[in-house]
Order: structure tokens, then C-alpha cells, then sequence
């Protein structure tokens, strides 16, 4: 192996070094992974500005092609198919590498924007998100066993901190992007450009991966056809779950509350498998990793949908002032991650996750009792920055702690795991709170019932951080 310290100074242009992560890289900018951090940083940031950009251009989407009977499964059947392509990409990453899994991966979600771009009636556009859905779903983990096969450990806290500014950044300025380019040119033009721009940012990555050594090991390559089929119906599952809310006001509350028990159920028993051993019973260390990951997901990404909503209905509030709320929040999460990223080691996975959790649960206790005690409206929005400060503390440590415990053989597995963890908690989360918010409608308690359901959620995560043992305990796996 080349050594990197003697790279020549054009080396930034030069394909990474093969092998095992690059121990004498202190930078992520440093000649051999520049390209690398700025590429994949990019396509995270894109997968993140999609869906924050459709939220803006949808409605024209759907007066135009007149798909209001579709506007749902536009947003929901994109996270379905997403866990499809994350456990695809963990697999194949494990028998072959990251490089193929993400160039594919980087493919069906140019196809995906591209389709949806052109797309002539909604049910074209549809099909285009969910192949959107796949690439995106894929890409992520297939990055994630990128960072754990060219930097160091000692980077990845700070690779994850990037990844979780990737996040946020798009919230802050995605709708207004989205709202411009479909004033001024059209709606399509938003997907159009998102699919030249993956193109881009993939070009970047993909001479610096080629010559990373392919992992021949396969040990879970058997359960390759099961684990896709069960991942077909943890999806199909958690699209189900997610129209019970229209069942609700539609044919019958009681009825819309035994579809959604019995795709909770569904979707508990299929989910299993694509998860590590022992992660019911809360094992110490990457089982613990997950549950945790899952929790505090449920909870903050469930109680977000509506703190504006409380905003607007309880004060009165315009959607853009609303959306402020949400705006603090993103910014105190992209400060905290940069902390949690450079000094976590320091900080410790237990203290972490105690502040966090914490923070988490001071943010929807707060949301919670604002209709009940009939607090002032600065109250749900300052506080609310409590839990983006948290989550940016908690999320990019968990993926650390991730790659940590994960030998070469389970990176792939173990990082779709916490992505799908991750986005069937969420997307279960907020339809059972929409049955919930549907269900008490008109009674004065809908909001404090759903932010006490996110409450409880974040408190249970303390019970798992408790559990998330040491990562540098872990480094010593990889040899």
C-alpha cells in the first residue's frame, strides 16, 4: 500500500488507497480522501434535499397531474422501498464491497428523479419515487461500509458529524430551492436537476473507490433471497401502516386500529431477522445500538410533524413562522453533531446518551403540556431546539458506534440494520400518531396525546444507552 503521507500533491485526484481504512489520514480533507468526503457528502446531502424539496413541490405535482388520490404514497412509498434497497446494498456490500452496490444504487436513484421528471400522470411519478426509493435507501449503507473501508476509526466520528449536517442543511434551504426552481422554470425541473447533480457528485467518488479489495468472505450471503423477502414485507407492511390514518376518517376508527395492530405486528415479527441476534433482549453493545437508534428515531421524527401543526393551530402561527420551530432546531442539531463528532470519544457513549436523551425528552414534555398548562408559544420553539441539540449528540455517535462493533464481514448487515431500524420506527411512529391525532380529533388532547406517546419513546431509549458499551473496546475486531 501506498504510504499516503508520500502521496504526490495532485493525490487528491487519485483513486484511495486499496484495503484496510487509511491510518495516517488525520484530515477528511486530507490528498487521499478529499474526493472521497466531498462526493459522498454530496450524494447524502442530495438524497436528504429530495425529500425535503417534496414537500414543496408536490401540491403542483398533484394539480397538475391530477394525483390527490396518490399525493400519500408519493412520500410514504419512497421510505418503503428504501428498506428494500438497504438490506440489497448491506448484502451485496458484504460479499463484494461498497463499490458496486453504491454505483447502483447511485443509478435507480438517477433513473427514480428521471422518470419522476418526465413522468405524464401520477402513476408514472409514483413509480419513479419508488425507484427513487431504492437508490436512496441503498446508497446510504453502501456509504457507511465506504467510510468504514477508507478512513481510520478515528475519523469516523467526524465523517458522521458530516453526514448529519448533510441532513439538516437541506431542511434550511431545500424548500425554498425546491419553491424557486418550480416559480421560475417547473416542478420537473426540481427532479431533473437532482438527478444531474447525483450524477455529478458520484463521478467524484468513483475513480477514489476502484481499487478498493473486494470482501469475498460471504458468511451471510445464503440468507440473501430471505432477508429480501422479508424486507418486501417489512415495506409493504409499513405502506399498509401508513394509510390506516385515511381508514380512520374514511370507514371506521376501530377498524383503522386493528389494520395498524396487525401491521405492527407484521412488521415486528419480519424485521427480526434483518436485525442482529440478541437485539430483543437489549444485548450490550451494536443490539443495544439499534434499539436505541430506533427509539429516539420514533420519537423525534414522529413529534416533528407536529410541532408546527401546534404552532399554527394553538397560536395562530403562518406556515413559514411555524416552520421556525423546526428551522432552530436543524441548526442546534448540525452544531452538536460537530461536537459529538470531534469529542465524543472524550464525552463518553454513556453521558451521550444521558444529555441526549434528556434534551429529547425536555423538548416533547415541553410540546406535551404547551396545550395542556396553555404555555406561551416560545416555549414548544426554544425548547424544541433541545432535542435537535440532542439527536445531533445521539445519531451520528450510534453510526461510530456501528461501524465499531462490525467486522468486514457485517458492515453491510449491520449498517442497512440501523437504517431500517431507523425508518420503520419513524414511519411507524408517525402513522400511529396519526391514528392517535385522528382518533382524539376535537377532544383538546390530540396534541398532548401524540408528543406523550414521542415522550415515552425517548425515555425508553435511556434504557439501551445505558447498554451501548465502548467503541474503541470494538475497534479492536478489525485487527
Amino acid at each position: 500500500m501506498t504510504d499516503p503521507l508520500s502521496a504526490e500533491p495532485h493525490a487528491a485526484t487519485g483513486p484511495a488507497p486499496t484495503g484496510r481504512p487509511l491510518p495516517h489520514v488525520s484530515s477528511l480533507w486530507d490528498p487521499p480522501v478529499f474526493w472521497v468526503t466531498f462526493g459522498s457528502v454530496s450524494l447524502i446531502f442530495l438524497a436528504a434535499l429530495t425529500s425535503m424539496a417534496l414537500t414543496t413541490v408536490m401540491p403542483f405535482v398533484s394539480d397538475d397531474l391530477d394525483g390527490q388520490a396518490l399525493f400519500a404514497l408519493a412520500f410514504s412509498g419512497t421510505l418503503a422501498t428504501g428498506v428494500i434497497g438497504m438490506v440489497a446494498s448491506g448484502a451485496w456490500s458484504d460479499r463484494a464491497g461498497p463499490v458496486a452496490p453504491l454505483a447502483t444504487s447511485v443509478a435507480l436513484f438517477v433513473l427514480g428523479q428521471t422518470m419522476s421528471a418526465v413522468a405524464p400522470t401520477m402513476e408514472l411519478l409514483v413509480l419513479g419515487r419508488l425507484v427513487t426509493g431504492l437508490g436512496s435507501g441503498g446508497q446510504t449503507v453502501a456509504l457507511y461500509v465506504v467510510v468504514a473501508r477508507v478512513y481510520p476509526p478515528s475519523l469516523h466520528g467526524r465523517v458522521m458529524a458530516l453526514f448529519s449536517a448533510a441532513w439538516v442543511v437541506p431542511s434550511l434551504v431545500g424548500p425554498f430551492l425546491a419553491g424557486a426552481v418550480t416559480e421560475h422554470l417547473h416542478w420537473r425541473w426540481v427532479f431533473a436537476g437532482l438527478a444531474v447533480l447525483a450524477v455529478v457528485a458520484f463521478t467524484m467518488v468513483a475513480p477514489r473507490l476502484r481499487h478498493l479489495a473486494e470482501d469475498s468472505e460471504g458468511e451471510r450471503e445464503a440468507g440473501v433471497g430471505r432477508r429480501l423477502l422479508l424486507a418486501v414485507v417489512v415495506a409493504v407492511a409499513a405502506l399498509g401502516l401508513g394509510m390506516t390514518g385515511e381508514l380512520a376518517t374514511s370507514v371506521a376508527p376501530a377498524l383503522a386500529w386493528a389494520v395498524a395492530a396487525a401491521a405492527l405486528v407484521v412488521i415486528g415479527v419480519a424485521i427480526l431477522p434483518l436485525l442482529p441476534r440478541h437485539t430483543l433482549r437489549l444485548g450490550v453493545g451494536l443490539p443495544s445500538v439499534i434499539v436505541m437508534r430506533a427509539l429516539i428515531a420514533g420519537s423525534l421524527f414522529g413529534a416533528e410533524v407536529y410541532v408546527p401543526y401546534l404552532l399554527i393551530e394553538r397560536f395562530g402561527f403562518s406556515a413559514m413562522w411555524a416552520g421556525l420551530g423546526l428551522t432552530a432546531a436543524a441548526i442546534a442539531w448540525a452544531i452538536s453533531a460537530q461536537v459529538s463528532g470531534r469529542h465524543g470519544d472524550r464525552i463518553g457513549n454513556t453521558r451521550i446518551a444521558v444529555i441526549g436523551v434528556a434534551l429529547l425528552s425536555v423538548a416533547t414534555l415541553a410540546c406535551a403540556l404547551t396545550p395542556v398548562l396553555d404555555l406561551p408559544a416560545w416555549a414548544p420553539i426554544a425548547l424544541w431546539s433541545c432535542a435537535g441539540f440532542g439527536m445531533g449528540l445521539m445519531y451520528p455517535r450510534q453510526t461510530v458506534l456501528m461501524l465499531a462493533y462490525s467486522t468486514r464481514a457485517e458492515e453491510g448487515f449491520n449498517s442497512s440494520a440501523l437504517q431500517i431500524s431507523d425508518s420503520v420506527s419513524a414511519s411507524a411512529t408517525i402513522a400511529v400518531m396519526g391514528l392517535i391525532f385522528t382518533s382524539l380529533a376535537g377532544t383538546g388532547a390530540e396534541f398532548a396525546a401524540v408528543f406523550a406517546l414521542a415522550l415515552a419513546l425517548a425515555l425508553l431509549a435511556i434504557v439501551p444507552g445505558m447498554r451501548l458499551g465502548h467503541a474503541h473496546e470494538a475497534s479492536s475486531v478489525r485487527g
